[in-house]
């Protein structure tokens, strides 16, 4: 695996990337030689070098909101296939303007219109062989698990449900075997040695804290100096692969020390810098939407088109935050303070939408531009939640130190947050994102925000 934008990308999806990126330039360029002359001229000296790539960047942007790059295994050969039709049809409505505007990064229509069709054809073809050919090929490195926990039960789900990570669990040691589990037991900690010999392991992957004087320590330091196999916590391993930070059975002491979990000052600056700025620019540009939906909030319902409420900011600090009315007016008047959920009564049929897009926050901007929130941050929570929150789940008060986000980590990765668990999960991925706070990651975020938006995913 490596790392992009502060987040643990698999090296085969890069692979496929850049291997889709040729195929599908391949397959602009090879039908054009029967309309070039000169293909050397068209692509040197007309633009048309600009006019593929151009194509190849909309197709594979297509393919990323199509969850193509999501894994290297189609789900069925139907659905490849409509994913596939769907980016093409994005490549083609771009080109439809570019033509609509005059401009010269139009391909030339002849060369769009076959190019496409082959596109259609050898793409599927090449996405199901690929996954063949990475299912045959490929060497998965083996892992053998020293103790069963939460975290260790999270991560071997994780690795079932992505193949292309290419970890294979051999098994895993432990005191007595679970009976509610499928992975093989291979035997007690202190027979390392032993299945050592046997299984030949790549990786040892400890899950237990090891306090009972279980775990043989100075055996797996001599493993990790020989540099023969590879030792790693679980807690480690669970945050590449699933991009949060596990808190089942974390002690105070290894956050005491832990200078990782804290944000550099350098990038907390720049946020500073830039996030008011992309504040600024965002309420810019969506103030026509902004004039639109007032106006369908005002008469769709009685009531202020502007819904205000405090929320806990910078280290603790009250804000109130705005919003555009989703719900009926008084609407917490009987129930109090309780969370939003799916099919909630309170909320309007236009505030239904406006939630369904995601447009109901784009007042925040003004929050950002005051310099009360983030573009990018923890989503800010009630006062009232946060008091039993932080009583019932550890770390959560940590999460303030950072200044909360329209859009976040927790947000594009996690959905509707109903119950305590839910803030549990949501607060694995905010300790991740206050942990990794840097410019790219802020971007990778806003990218996916879009995806989000568009497929109405992620939380709330």
């Amino acid at each position: 695996m490596i790392r992009l934008f502060r987040v643990s990308i698999p090296t085969s999806m890069l692979a496929l990337v850049v291997l889709d990126s040729l195929l599908l330039f391949g397959c602009y360029f090879v039908t054009g030689l029967f309309a070039w002359f000169d293909p050397r001229t068209f692509l040197l000296y007309e633009g048309g070098l600009q006019q593929i790539l151009l194509v190849v960047l909309l197709i594979q942007i297509g393919y990323y909101f199509s969850d193509l790059y999501d894994t290297f295994t189609p789900r069925s050969r139907t659905l490849l296939w409509q994913q596939v039709c769907l980016s093409v049809g994005i490549a083609f409505l771009f080109q439809a303007l570019l033509g609509y505007a005059r401009s010269p990064l139009q391909l030339p229509r002849l060369n769009m219109l076959v190019g496409s069709l082959t596109v259609l054809v050898v793409a599927p073809a090449w996405r199901i062989a690929f996954s063949v050919l990475m299912r045959r090929a490929s060497v998965p490195r083996k892992l053998l698990f020293l103790g069963l926990s939460p975290v260790v039960r999270a991560v071997v789900a994780r690795l079932e449900e992505r193949p292309e990570l290419g970890l294979l669990v051999v098994g895993y040691l432990d005191g007595e075997p679970a009976q509610d589990w499928h992975v093989p037991y291979l035997g007690r900690i202190e027979n390392l040695d032993e299945i050592i010999q046997k299984h030949r392991p790549d990786r040892v992957v400890v899950g237990c804290a090891g306090d009972n004087g279980a775990l043989p320590v100075e055996r797996l330091l001599d493993l990790r100096f020989s540099g023969t196999i590879h030792v790693e916590e679980a807690a480690t391993l669970y945050e590449k692969l699933l991009s949060r930070v596990a808190i089942h059975n974390l002690r105070p002491s290894q956050l005491l020390f832990a200078s990782e979990l804290v944000p550099h000052s350098f990038n907390l600056t720049m946020q500073g810098i830039y996030s008011p700025l992309l504040g600024l620019a965002g309420f810019l540009i969506t103030l026509p939407v902004m004039v639109i939906v007032a106006a369908l909030v005002k008469l769709s319902s009685p009531g202020p088109v502007f819904y205000r409420q405090v929320r806990m900011g910078l280290h603790g600090k009250h804000f109130t935050i705005l919003k555009f009315r989703s719900m009926y007016i008084d609407a917490e008047a009987r129930t109090g303070a309780v969370w939003a959920s799916k099919g909630d009564p309170r909320i309007t049929p236009v505030g239904r939408w406006l939630r369904y897009l995601r447009l109901d926050e784009l007042p925040q901007f003004i929050n950002v531009v005051r310099g009360e929130m983030a573009v990018v941050g923890p989503r800010p929570e009630r006062p009232e939640f946060s008091e039993v929150l932080e009583h019932r789940i550890p770390l959560f008060k940590q999460r303030v130190c950072v200044k909360p986000g329209i859009t976040g980590w927790a947000q594009i990765n996690y959905g509707y947050g109903e119950t305590v668990q839910d803030a549990m999960m949501k607060l694995e991925y905010d300790l991740y994102y206050i942990k990794n706070l840097s410019l790219t990651i802020d971007a990778y975020i806003i990218f996916n925000t879009l995806k989000v938006m568009l497929l109405s995913r992620g939380g709330q």
